[in-house]
């Protein structure tokens, strides 16, 4: 049994070892206008989530999901937001294509995070992507806001998708 452990670790320790000399030795791509591999991409996916799941709050949206309320997360999101992640006229955003990793299109793919795991990425940000903590910039009443507007676009209320489509009408 005691051979079996020192194998079983030493193992683990080579691959460590060799995974770090594989990256130190700039065998990596880090360029920005590469697509991430698939074990790196599924590597921050899962790290990104298991954080979030640990360090984030898991508290109810205290902003009542109202048309009013709707009607100001679809603004700010606007004015915050869209730059990157695409507007209301549900085209890509080339600008956000060009990130590493490319930032979530919210409007053409909405997230389907619980509410919390989306308002503590809006105040705290995601390192290493170019998503930036706004807990500094906009209040916790316009995150939860934005975070409602997210979490229902493919369910809205018909009076906030008339607003909607009176946004992006010309």
């Amino acid at each position: 049994m005691k051979k079996f452990l020192f194998g079983a670790i030493t193992a683990i320790v080579l691959l460590a070892l060799g995974g770090l000399g594989f990256a130190l030795l700039g065998l990596i791509n880090t360029d920005a206008d590469h697509a991430p591999g698939h074990t790196e991409a599924w590597l921050a996916s899962q790290a990104m989530d298991a954080s979030m799941q640990r360090r984030a709050p898991h508290e109810n949206n205290p902003i009542p999901a109202t048309d009013a309320n709707l009607m100001d997360g679809m603004k700010l999101y606007t004015m915050d937001c869209a730059g990157c992640h695409g507007g209301l006229d549900r085209k890509p955003n080339p600008f956000g294509a060009s990130f590493y990793p490319p930032v979530p299109q919210l409007i053409l793919d909405p997230p389907d995070d619980p509410e919390w795991h989306i308002a503590y990425a809006i105040r705290h940000g995601v390192r290493n992507t170019g998503m930036p903590a706004w807990k500094g910039s906009i209040t916790d009443e316009e995150v939860w806001k934005i975070t409602a507007f997210l979490s229902r676009i493919e369910k809205l209320p018909p009076a906030v998708q008339e607003q909607w489509k009176k946004s992006v009408t010309p």
